[in-house]
């Protein structure tokens, strides 16, 4: 049962943390490059207001406003049951869509804190000697913000990251269960409701097994992307 249902869970937050991190990282990135203008104070004040709204709260109002009154979009389900399964486009394009609101509640609300997150690290990183030889060289904005600025003020968060990824199956009860989606979070809520102590075990086993995985890849891959921390290490 476990195997049936974690795939589904993996295909939502997956796909909403990859683009939760991607829009957090470049908003970020921008706001931090123009500290102090207006672009970053409005920015950082909507960001916080974002981070601040529960994402089970823009899941509701997502399903009843384009599932129920636009009827836009399916209100339960994985896929639709007249198609048939398997790597079809019909199936697969039924899958995204079924998908499709639910990880947009989790984008929508989950890109703020990365974003304030990646702001406060590329502020660190702007002090640096580097950045200012990329500005004597005259290289533009954009230039200086992605390859220079962005790729060192990630390395902070990529402990984060890892770490995400190994909760990736315990955190979508509540979302599972708005959308009516059979993964694990509904898995998991069915069996607390039924009493099923053994397949609830075993759901929280697995998803804190994947925990403790995604933490310890963190703690053993950093100083291969970052040589500086082996480098503090040995020191």
């Amino acid at each position: 049962m476990i195997a049936e249902a974690a795939p589904w869970t993996i295909l939502l937050t997956s796909v909403s943390m990859v683009y939760g991190l991607f829009v957090g990282i470049i908003l970020g990135t921008v706001m931090a490059y123009y500290e102090g203008s207006r672009f970053d104070i409005g920015m950082t004040t909507g960001m916080i207001a974002n981070s601040a709204v529960p994402y089970y709260v823009a899941a509701i109002v997502l399903l009843y406003f384009f599932g129920y009154q636009l009827q836009w979009f399916p209100t339960g389900g994985r896929f639709d049951g007249d198609t048939t399964v398997g790597p079809n486009p019909e199936f697969v394009m039924s899958v995204y869509y079924h998908a499709a609101l639910p990880c947009l509640s989790m984008i929508a609300t989950g890109f703020g804190g990365g974003a304030l997150g990646m702001r406060a690290n590329a502020i660190r990183v702007l002090g640096s000697d580097y950045i200012r030889v990329a500005k004597l060289r005259g290289l533009s904005s954009y230039k200086i913000s992605t390859r220079y600025l962005g790729r060192n003020a990630i390395l902070p968060m990529y402990t984060g990251i890892l770490v995400g990824i190994g909760g990736i199956l315990g955190g979508s009860v509540i979302l599972e269960t708005i959308f009516a989606y059979p993964g694990m979070g509904m898995l998991m809520y069915d069996a607390t409701l039924a009493r099923d102590f053994p397949l609830l075990t075993a759901s929280l086993v697995f998803t804190t097994v994947l925990f403790v995985i995604g933490t310890l890849l963190a703690d053993f891959t950093y100083a291969l992307i970052d040589p500086r921390a082996e480098q503090s290490s040995m020191g």
